[in-house]
């Protein structure tokens, strides 16, 4: 019953968060929470210096000289939309500044915990019934690697598997971030959506990790693992592996519907006095951990390919040689990937997380992924004397190419030592990156 002036009144000493927030209390707090006096005080106290700011003799509203804009030209919430467009502008520059300062050692932004502190990022996954009923699933625990995040969800109140029809993962940050304190996750959020996954016919349609002797793992793409319960056939947890590329700008920069954040192409640096240009030169940074564990951290440079190592669309990076002992890598610790949920915890084996990525010439991310591996058992001899043990190789690939990894048990050492690593890197992602045609 109160009059709309002297809710006007009120809602005009309220910040732009408590403004959003009461124009979802209903119909017509939502109407005046978009006044156009009252946001542009808000978007004009925001302005540099140099625009001035004019009241006018009314009580109720405050103009800014804008040239010839007017308040009463404008449709109700137009400068409720020009504020959150402009607060929303500055927090993306501020954020990107900080990923822009390189790690030399990986070539990816060093400052990334760093930036997803200030931009209050955090991650939710949401599941959808085939009746359209959705369940967002919050609480996520995080585990950082120096070229990837892990971040596990789990909970005892999910929904059955069987009416299930899709699992979005999206990247949540405040709307209007306040560095003074913590984000409010009942405030307004933007989200941003990271990956969409098919969940119908999900254990017959995925790749079966492993399994213990409670869950088994099924590995979607890209870089998502979904904990199965062998006995129930529901969800146990479901944990997400992100690589740092590109992390921030798909987390934050896309739009919470279809259209995911699409990465600029590359611009290539014609060279044609180079006969090989695009062959050499690359740098490899590789991470094989199982979330709480890390078993490899190596780096490798001056990778190359020669032109007659080009076959069936492939360039041919050979990164440590079986028949080269002396770059053949101990893996520390048994392989497995560590989960856990509110009571219980385990570990699956023969399986692990890897994390490539690979620079071209310059120290620029070329390829980059971070995704659940098995292993597989050989039927295949060594044909190593200098070490006796079972092979076991694990091989992913996507897009845009393949690795190959073997591996060699060694029953004395409890240990395993990767005697041949080998990519493959699509020659259509080399020729769109550098311009070329091989």
């Amino acid at each position: 019953s109160m009059p709309s002036e002297m809710l006007l009144k009120i809602f005009s000493y309220l910040d732009a968060v408590s403004l959003l927030s009461v124009g979802c209390v209903n119909t017509r707090f939502y109407e005046l929470a978009n006044d156009n006096g009252i946001w542009l005080k808000l978007y004009s106290s925001s302005l540099q210096p140099k625009w001035t700011i004019c009241k006018m003799k009314s009580k109720q509203t405050e103009t800014v000289s804008l040239g010839c804009a007017a308040l009463h030209d404008k449709k109700p919430g137009y400068w409720k939309k020009e504020y959150i467009l402009k607060q929303t502008s500055a927090f993306k520059t501020r954020v990107m500044r900080l990923v822009k300062c390189l790690d030399p050692y990986t070539g990816l932004p060093c400052r990334n915990k760093e930036a997803m502190k200030v931009s209050g990022l955090n991650w939710i996954i949401v599941l959808k019934e085939k009746n359209g009923k959705e369940h967002v699933i919050e609480k996520p625990n995080l585990s950082f690697k120096d070229t990837s995040v892990t971040i596990l969800w789990y909970g005892t109140d999910w929904p059955c598997l069987d009416i299930l029809s899709t699992l979005k993962l999206f990247g949540v940050t405040p709307l209007l971030p306040d560095q003074s304190r913590p984000p409010n996750k009942n405030g307004p959020r933007r989200f941003s959506l990271i990956a969409e996954y098919h969940l119908a016919n999900l254990t017959d349609s995925s790749v079966a990790v492993g399994a213990d002797e409670l869950v088994q793992l099924f590995s979607l793409n890209p870089g998502l693992l979904v904990g199965i319960w062998k006995e129930k056939n529901e969800i146990a947890f479901v944990m997400a592996n992100l690589h740092y590329n590109q992390l921030l700008e798909r987390s934050i920069l896309g739009s919470a519907t279809a259209a995911q954040y699409a990465p600029p192409p590359n611009k290539p640096l014609l060279d044609d006095i180079d006969p090989e240009y695009g062959l050499h030169d690359y740098s490899l940074h590789l991470d094989l951990h199982g979330r709480n564990r890390m078993y490899l951290c190596g780096s490798f440079k001056c990778l190359f390919c020669r032109k007659r190592d080009i076959e069936n669309g492939y360039l041919r990076l050979r990164v440590v040689s079986l028949k080269d002992n002396r770059k053949h890598l101990p893996v520390i610790g048994t392989l497995g990937i560590c989960w856990e949920t509110d009571v219980f915890k385990g570990n699956v084996k023969d399986c692990f997380v890897m994390d490539l990525t690979l620079l071209d010439e310059t120290g620029k991310p070329f390829w980059c992924f971070s995704a659940p591996v098995r292993m597989e058992l050989s039927s295949k001899s060594s044909g190593l004397y200098d070490y006796m043990g079972h092979i076991y190789t694990a091989d992913y690939s996507d897009s845009e190419g393949k690795v190959c990894v073997k591996f060699v048990w060694l029953e004395e050492t409890k240990e395993y030592i990767i005697v041949s690593l080998v990519l493959y890197v699509s020659t259509k992602k080399v020729n769109s990156w550098y311009g070329t045609n091989y």
